[in-house]
This record gives C-alpha cells, sequence and structure tokens, in this order.
C-alpha cells in the first residue's frame, strides 16, 4: 500500500464513518474504483479504527469523562442509567456479530450492486426523517434497544450507521441534539470489540506488510477526518440539513447500480 492509498482509504474511513453515507459501503466502493483492497493488511485496518475510535474521544471527552466519574460512584444516577442505556443499545449488534458473522462477511465481496441496493436504503431514511416529528424527549430504555436494531442493520455495507440509528432516534421522538450524541457514543464499544476480534481471529504478524510512514498517514487521515465529520453531523442533524446526505446517497447508489 503506498502512502496516497493510505492517505485515501483514511480519508475515506473518517468521513464515513460518521457521515450518514456507510463507511462499509464506500469502502466497498473504494475496492473496485481504486483497485485497493480496503483491509489488505489487519494492521492499517486496525490503525483506522483506533482513529475513529480516537475522534469520538476528543469530541465527547467532557461527555465520556462524565459518565465515567458518575459510574464509578457506583450507584444509580443519571450518568450509570446512560451507561446502561448504551449497553442495551448493543445487544443487538452483538448478537449479529456473535452468531452471524459468517453469514455478514458473506456480503462483503465487492459488490457494488448490493452496496448501490443498501444506499438506498440508506437515503430513505434519511429522506423520511422530515416527517418525523420531535418529542423533545431523552433515550429511554426501549429507543436505546430500537436504535441498537438499526446499529445491527448497518452491518450491511451500504446502510449507514450513524444514518440508520440517528433517523430511527428522530423517528422516535428523541431531541436532535441528544439523539445524535447517544449515536456517536454507543458505536464506541462496538468497534473497539470488533476490533479486538479481529486481532484475536486474524493476528498474524508475519503478515504485516505496510510501511510505517503509510500506517502514520492513515491513522492521521482518518483521526483528522473523523473529528470533521463528527462535528459536521451534530451541526447537520440540529438544523435537520440531512437531506443533502440522501441526495448523495441516491447518487451514488444510481451510479454503483448502473456500472455494476
Amino acid at each position: 500500500m503506498t502512502w496516497l492509498e493510505a492517505l485515501i482509504l483514511g480519508l475515506l474511513q473518517g468521513l464515513t464513518e460518521f457521515l450518514p453515507v456507510s463507511s462499509s459501503g464506500h469502502l466497498e466502493l473504494g475496492k473496485v474504483v481504486l483497485d485497493i483492497e480496503a483491509k489488505e493488511n489487519l494492521t492499517f485496518s486496525i490503525l483506522v479504527h483506533a482513529a475513529t475510535v480516537l475522534s469520538i474521544i476528543v469530541v465527547f471527552f467532557k461527555d465520556l469523562r462524565a459518565l465515567a466519574e458518575g459510574l464509578f460512584r457506583f450507584e444509580w444516577n443519571e450518568e450509570t442509567i446512560y451507561t446502561f442505556k448504551i449497553a442495551v443499545s448493543m445487544i443487538p449488534v452483538a448478537i449479529v456479530g456473535i452468531f452471524f458473522m459468517t453469514e455478514v462477511e458473506s456480503v462483503y465481496t465487492g459488490n457494488i450492486v448490493f452496496v448501490g441496493s443498501m444506499l438506498l436504503v440508506t437515503a430513505s431514511l434519511l429522506l423520511l426523517t422530515y416527517l418525523a416529528r420531535s418529542k423533545d424527549k431523552d433515550v429511554t430504555w426501549r429507543d436505546a434497544f430500537i436504535m441498537g436494531i438499526a446499529q445491527a442493520f448497518a452491518v450491511l455495507p451500504g446502510i449507514s450507521r450513524s444514518g440508520a440509528t440517528i433517523a430511527t432516534g428522530l423517528f422516535l421522538g428523541v431531541r436532535k441534539d441528544l439523539v445524535t450524541k447517544f449515536s456517536f457514543l454507543m458505536v464506541l464499544v462496538p468497534i473497539i470489540g470488533a476490533t479486538f476480534f479481529d486481532i484475536i481471529r486474524d493476528s498474524d504478524p508475519s503478515q504485516v506488510t505496510i510501511g510505517l510512514v503509510p500506517l502514520i498517514i492513515g491513522f492521521v487521515a482518518a483521526f483528522l477526518s473523523g473529528l470533521f465529520a463528527c462535528r459536521v453531523m451534530l451541526s447537520v442533524v440540529r438544523k435537520g440539513k440531512l437531506i443533502y446526505f440522501a441526495i448523495y446517497c441516491i447518487i451514488v447508489a444510481f451510479t454503483a447500480i448502473f456500472f455494476g
């Protein structure tokens, strides 16, 4: 992998992880369009995912610190309840990851027609948010679990995790700023868990073939673009401008289907 390929994939990972356009779908398209194997090396994959996790931690550092402080008071307070809601939201994707990982991996074959079709699903969800009426409420236990189900469906390439979870939260009437924050925080553990699972399952030091420079470039690109995308989404959802991403997904979807 060259430094330019690492830069492109790092930017692609960081931007699409948080913008509602599907990072997995874009990486599948990247394999075809750029003729690059997005997971050519496990080390690179781990680093760019670590970079996106770090970007979430930086953006929501105060919130995470408050949750940690509340949790380690070992009492049933507001922070503990919020933390357990995040845990509840992770149940569906954990079930998929444990019991259906083989089936999920079988769709990651560079089938850009399938990716395009799923991008149309993402676009539809984003468009439908204009029909959602905010009830100005916080995330309930029920909301957390339903958003978790949406996240589980987003393991399919082309269905955006942030798009699916934020749209679902808006349908449920959760306040815009609260649903965005919950959507981003609920992905932290699944990303970290999936990364460690890959390390345990596929780790082989002899397969590390990427140079230090591409690794550093990929990490920095994913981190900085992740920071940018995370902050952009907070503003976009608050202003109700998801339609632009819906239009983008439709354009990319029909392009992928046409060339596929």
